[in-house]
């Protein structure tokens, strides 16, 4: 299997791979990645490289990040034994990787068992079952991840909190020093001492403070000697005087010392019941950063996840060598097993032979990996229990091996392992020998393939095995074009083609002598030249044909294009008078907005309001006012469930009116719901639009349902794009209080609720959350809002709130 990977290049793509891991963990594993050569296992893989490359699309980058080797620490909590600061603080890392990257597929649900959604949203936000089973089993703990944070602030230092008494040790000890330092500043600044210390400064020696004093007067200052200074010209001295003060500040440190170390212990012995669902993390962790590296390979590379079949046939289309430069790989169409269990590609050297043969095997073994591949979409492989291949120059000094036998001894071992369910590559099959027993043994190994089962693809010079494959059930030709103007491949494949000997055209081009050429035809044996004239007729009427179907498509896209333009032109006016009606509706939309707005403000002040004359003004202009509303048409009267897609319509009896009835208002062309059912005498039932209460006549009202087709996935009909596109899809309130932020809100969600826009994000920053839990307060009495929740990693987490409406 090594000599394969190796052989095919497959090792040059995992390296590449490697450099898209974030962590260690998912670099180790990519190091260790292997094909695999069962349908299921294959099946699996692809299925979840397929996901994660929708995920990134999606939500972005997974948040990976780099943590240290912690495999180590395992061992130490399972034996009971207290981790280090560094060894906890990694733990707790780890611990908030698992977290971030379950909320990183779950959102704000843990998992898909916990959210309060139906079987139907359920199946619509979590349809990742092949990475599921991972993330679901990432285990997180934020009580004990939160504890190790607080506690400890670096991987050299505990906080002062982390317990009551070593906050008051660290009081004290600073209480102690500073009576220390005051102490020997004494000296220092004295008139008395000064012109003994060697520098104004406090220093430590053996975890005591002491002074620099100058050699010559060290009995001046009486106290212990700690240290000398190299050249022996400075003392430092811990005076008497602060002797028993450095004594306590020691002892505190010992007590400290002690403290930490239970600190320590009782932080360790919260994980020792989790080494398994920690250990199991990592393995996680590594699985996951693995499958999201290969997704981000294949969309760096243009990569697919090819289609399996059970049919032994491979088809891939446009495919491209992924270690060649993708704006220079010319990619190629081959195929293999449905017609032909054998192809054989002829062609001059340099031509691209071995690279297709290459091509092949490495795409093949990269699916098997799990890894997109880079080819059309529309691309089949099936699966083989074993690939063989005999590629390139395997001549051994140490063996003394010639080239021949070296290829020998690889297909000795093919042909005997070879099965029914194997893909064999072979690069210049019976070359390194006699060109007559060459080609004999080549037909001879390719037939016998056949009769076990095997596909081949292979590559060759010999004439002998182009007619065998012309002539031969199961096999088929195939060439790389060759420019005779510029004498360079072009690097097409064409199927079905063998290659043409290019040996006397290329000498003439180049000005070789007519007499040599002219001779050297001669000794070319006459159905030797029919046969290759045979094939060059047969190469330039299949150019012929190949420019032919090109022109013609090109015709065809032509004309295609012609008719879609010809449609537009017919549609065109129709298509304007349409926007002209919808920019009337928005514009008399906003009026009533306004008009709202207005109505509002009067509520408000006539609630406030304790003036009897100056309430009844007030409520003759709100009666003013909602006139002119009830007025205001735009253009008709009646509600079009074509123009909405979501409701069908019935006349309102009274029979009908109940608590709760949605309803369409046809003189404000909005939908409201009945908030009481009494009707009064002059036939009006109470109805809340937006957030504003009225009384309207039932004739003005309309029963609405909704219409199953325009909830179809969440997506609104093309007319309420329209209305949609001049939307923000985002307010900004920061700044405001909460009064001056929910009105504005409230605008703006009418708005949205109008046209039919969801989801919405209301930015209020992150603050003290005052304004962020005033404007919670607010959507939970919305009646557009259907739910609301906080931004998740990516959209502005704490100071966003993302809503989403009926």
């Amino acid at each position: 299997m090594d000599a394969l990977l190796s052989k095919l290049e497959y090792n040059q793509v995992i390296q590449i791979i490697q450099e898209h891991c974030k962590t260690y963990l998912g670099k180790k594993l990519c190091l260790e990645l292997k094909p695999r050569f069962k349908f299921s296992e294959v099946e699996n893989l692809l299925l979840e490289a397929k996901e994660a490359t929708t995920l990134l699309y999606q939500k972005g980058t997974p948040p990976f990040f780099e943590i240290n080797e912690i495999s180590n620490y395992m061992k130490v909590l399972e034996s009971n034994q207290i981790l280090s600061i560094k060894a906890l603080l990694d733990i707790a890392s780890l611990l908030k990787m698992s977290r971030e990257l379950r909320h990183y597929f779950y959102g704000d649900a843990t998992s898909p068992l916990e959210c309060e959604m139906t079987n139907e949203e359920k199946s619509d936000k979590f349809f990742y079952p092949a990475l599921e089973r991972y993330f679901s089993n990432l285990y997180t703990n934020s009580s004990i991840e939160k504890n190790i944070f607080e506690k400890l602030v670096d991987e050299n230092t505990v906080a002062d909190n982390a317990s009551t008494k070593l906050n008051s040790l660290r009081k004290n000890r600073k209480i102690l020093e500073q009576q220390v330092r005051d102490k020997l500043n004494s000296y220092i600044h004295s008139s008395s001492y000064s012109k003994y210390i060697m520098e104004p400064i406090v220093t430590i020696r053996n975890n005591r403070y002491v002074i620099p004093v100058k050699e010559e007067y060290r009995d001046m200052i009486k106290g212990f000697i700690h240290d000398t200074s190299s050249s022996g010209s400075t003392l430092y001295i811990e005076p008497t005087t602060v002797f028993e003060i450095n004594n306590q500040i020691n002892q505190i440190k010992a007590e400290e010392e002690i403290e930490i170390e239970k600190i320590l212990q009782i932080l360790s012995a919260s994980l020792y019941d989790n080494t398994n669902e920690l250990s199991n993390n990592l393995r996680l962790i590594a699985i996951l950063d693995l499958i999201f590296a290969k997704a981000k390979y294949g969309i760096e590379h243009d990569g697919i996840e090819p289609l399996l079949n059970q049919e032994k046939k491979i088809e891939l289309y446009h495919a491209k060598h992924p270690l060649i430069d993708k704006n220079q790989v010319v990619p190629i169409d081959i195929s293999l097993g449905k017609d032909y269990v054998s192809l054989l590609i002829t062609g001059p050297n340099t031509g691209g032979k071995t690279v297709a043969l290459k091509t092949v095997g490495l795409l093949l073994l990269m699916a098997y990996s799990g890894i997109p591949i880079p080819c059309h979409e529309k691309s089949t492989i099936c699966v083989f229990s074993q690939i063989f291949a005999d590629i390139g120059d395997e001549q051994s000094i140490q063996e003394s091996l010639s080239t021949f036998s070296a290829h020998m001894k690889n297909i000795v071992k093919i042909t005997n392992e070879a099965d029914s369910n194997t893909l064999v590559l072979l690069d210049e099959l019976g070359s390194g020998t006699d060109p007559i027993e060459g080609a004999s043994l080549a037909i001879s190994i390719l037939s016998y393939l056949k009769q076990q089962g095997s596909l081949v693809c292979s590559t060759t010079h010999y004439q002998e095995l182009k007619e065998f494959a012309l002539v031969t059930e199961g096999f088929e030709n195939a060439s790389f074009e060759f420019d005779l103007e510029n004498l360079k491949p072009t690097y097409r494949l064409l199927i079905g083609i063998p290659g043409r000997s290019n040996a006397f055209a290329i000498s003439k081009k180049l000005g070789l002598n007519m007499q040599i050429l002219e001779n050297a035809s001669s000794f070319l044996k006459a159905d030797t030249i029919h046969i290759e004239e045979l094939l060059k007729n047969i190469y330039e009427d299949k150019l012929t044909i190949e420019k032919q179907k090109e022109e013609t498509e090109k015709n065809l896209r032509q004309v295609e294009a012609l008719r879609k333009s010809l449609e537009k032109n017919q549609s065109d006016v129709s298509e304007k008078r349409k926007k002209l009606l919808e920019k009337a509706k928005i514009e008399a939309r906003d009026i009533l907005l306004s008009s709202k707005e207005e109505a509002n403000e009067i509520i408000r002040n006539l609630s406030q309001t304790h003036d009897v004359k100056e309430a009844n003004i007030l409520r003759n202009k709100l009666n003013e006012k909602l006139k002119n509303i009830n007025g205001i048409s735009t253009g008709n009267s009646s509600f079009n469930e074509e123009d909405s897609g979501y409701y069908k319509i019935a006349t309102l009896k009274k029979e009908d009116v109940k608590k709760g009835l949605e309803v369409y208002v046809l003189s404000l062309q909005m939908k409201g719901t009945i908030i009481n059912d009494v009707i009064n005498k002059m036939d009006e039932v109470q109805v809340q639009v937006g957030s504003m209460k009225m009384n309207i006549k039932l004739s003005n009202l309309q029963m609405v349902e909704k219409s199953e087709k325009s909830f179809a996935h969440g997506v609104v009909t093309s007319k309420q794009d329209s209305k949609s596109k001049n939307i923000s899809p985002e307010i900004n309130v920061i700044g405001q209080n909460v009064e001056e932020a929910t009105l504005l809100i409230d605008k703006y969600l009418d708005n949205c609720y109008l046209s039919h826009f969801s989801p919405v994000r209301i930015v209020h920053g992150k603050g003290t959350g005052k304004l962020r839990q005033g404007i919670h307060s607010y959507l939970k009495n919305n009646p557009h809002v259907k739910s609301f929740r906080l931004g998740t990693f990516g959209e502005g987490e704490m100071g966003v709130t993302v809503v989403e409406l009926k």
